[in-house]
């Protein structure tokens, strides 16, 4: 029976959310406090939410025979085998739309501590040093390179835009922006930005997009930001392209292992490095687990779900 089915929530969520899904045909666990503990409760879940911690791989599916739905209470699914859940009959859903705002000002905030060079001065004049003079430049007539252009990239540009900034992007899945942003080939976008901002989905097939050869496609002085994924970049290059002076300057909220295991890169006085939370706004997270909670409650009383996760292979 639907309200025997039991929905174990495996990473912190909302509490109102957590709420308002006790309050739903089905019996809820809360097992995001002893995560270790997990697999024990895998034997009669029906549904999992899951944030970026929990790693829903094939062997953990194994584990949960009544599995119907994994639930992402965010945007990436990378964490997720996609390709076992399709085969398992999974469904998988996510919350596209929680984080966009959070993370959108975030990287408007990395590009303006980036391009004034306010890193070094906080750091100086904490120092006890009173470095003045010219310093930095202006986001105005800068042109910002989106890798990916989707809602949240979507979002930054609708707020650079009154900078004065120029917004061009590369995505395989968006031939046309709809807006004022113009869209190219990805060594065009390269090329053409100042200001290198990833905002794509991680697969398979760009892991390490942005690598040596593209480092070297990039104009010299340029910067990156990356509040995607960090397996998206290849980090030795980056690190090499920083020491040379190619690029100059980085921000990263995300890394290829977190926490980041590279004290070479987080040392850099040129990297702004912080720990992954362009989408943890309190307001962002309210959202993330109201909407999460919304599509389980969906499919927990036979609804169409809103925000289904394409099968590999489909529509993105």
């Amino acid at each position: 029976m639907a309200a025997e089915r039991l929905v174990v929530v495996t990473d912190p969520i909302d509490a109102s959310a957590l709420e308002a899904l006790r309050s739903g045909p089905c019996r809820v666990l809360d097992a995001s406090a002893t995560p270790t503990e997990l697999a024990r409760h895998l034997g009669d879940a029906w549904g999992l939410i899951v944030r970026s911690r929990t790693k829903v791989t094939a062997d953990l599916l194994a584990k949960a025979p009544h599995l119907a739905l994994v639930a992402r209470a965010g945007v990436g699914v990378d964490n997720i085998d996609l390709a076992a859940a399709a085969a398992r009959g999974i469904r998988v859903a996510n919350a596209p739309g929680a984080a966009a705002t959070s993370v959108a000002e975030l990287t408007v905030a990395l590009y303006l501590i980036l391009v004034r060079g306010l890193w070094g001065s906080v750091v100086s004049t904490r120092a006890g040093r009173w470095e003045r003079g010219a310093h930095g430049h202006e986001l105005a007539g800068r042109t910002v390179g989106f890798v990916g252009y989707g809602r949240i990239a979507r979002e930054v540009a609708r707020r650079i835009v009154p900078f004065g900034a120029r917004a061009v992007a590369y995505d395989p899945f968006v031939p046309r922006s709809g807006d004022s942003t113009e869209t190219m080939a990805l060594d065009a976008v390269l090329g053409a930005a100042d200001i290198v901002s990833l905002h794509a989905a991680l697969t398979p097939e760009n892991r390490h997009l942005i690598d040596a050869r593209a480092f070297a496609k990039m104009r010299p002085g340029a910067y990156l930001v990356n509040v995607a994924r960090g397996a998206l970049v290849d980090e030795a290059a980056l690190l090499a392209a920083l020491r040379s002076g190619r690029l100059a300057g980085a921000a990263l909220d995300v890394f290829e292992t977190e926490p980041p295991t590279s004290r070479e890169l987080l040392e850099d006085p040129r990297v702004i490095p912080t720990p992954h939370l362009g989408a943890l706004t309190e307001e962002g997270q309210r959202r993330a687990g109201a909407e999460i909670v919304n599509e389980v409650l969906r499919a927990l009383h036979g609804e169409p779900l809103a925000s289904l996760v394409a099968p590999p292979g489909g529509a993105r």
